[in-house]
């Protein structure tokens, strides 16, 4: 997984969409030899927490990141802002409960009604510590109630990060499109 994180200011649609296909051409030109593109998005961070005080999730080189993407199923795309603000609930009531992260980010999608919950790990003990305790049925499930809703999980170690700082994601959002 490449996660490339870029901001698009004040910009006129048109721009952004040029700018979005050139993304994506790159993109699929950079890892065409290593793997195939399968999936592309982009997001807006709506809400995140972290333990340090920073106003971003940052990651490094070891880290864990744990990604959670919901997707509303069938004709449900006016229950969006509902669904986000459910995905919204769950993140807020766990993120305390999860010894060992460091940070969570809670994203949007622009073009579709999904969401992403991106959780910062220390490490893979601690994330799999949290996931084998947690009562997923009776704690997560019920905040889905009356949503169509398709769940995916992916765990990740950071294998890479160009910079010293690590990657900064936001923690809310507040960009301009």
């Amino acid at each position: 997984m490449i996660v490339w994180y870029g901001a698009w200011m004040k910009r006129s649609d048109e721009n952004k969409q040029l700018l979005i296909a050139a993304l994506i051409s790159v993109l699929t030109n950079m890892v065409e030899s290593m793997a195939i593109l399968i999936d592309h998005s982009f997001f807006d961070a709506y809400a995140g927490e972290s333990r340090d005080g920073s106003p971003a999730a940052k990651f490094f080189t070891g880290d864990v990141v744990a990604m959670s993407s919901a997707i509303l199923s069938g004709d449900c795309e006016s229950n969006a802002l509902s669904f986000a603000y459910a995905f919204l609930a769950i993140f807020k009531d766990q993120f305390l409960k999860m010894e060992g992260a460091a940070a969570g980010v809670c994203f949007k999608s622009k073009t579709m009604p999904k969401i992403v919950g991106l959780v910062v790990w220390k490490s893979l003990h601690s994330f799999y510590t949290y996931v084998l305790a947690s009562d997923f049925r009776n704690r997560i499930l019920p905040y889905f109630d009356g949503f169509a809703v398709d769940i995916k999980y992916d765990v990740f170690r950071v294998a890479y990060v160009s910079g010293q700082n690590g990657l900064d994601q936001p923690l809310q959002g507040g960009l301009e499109t």
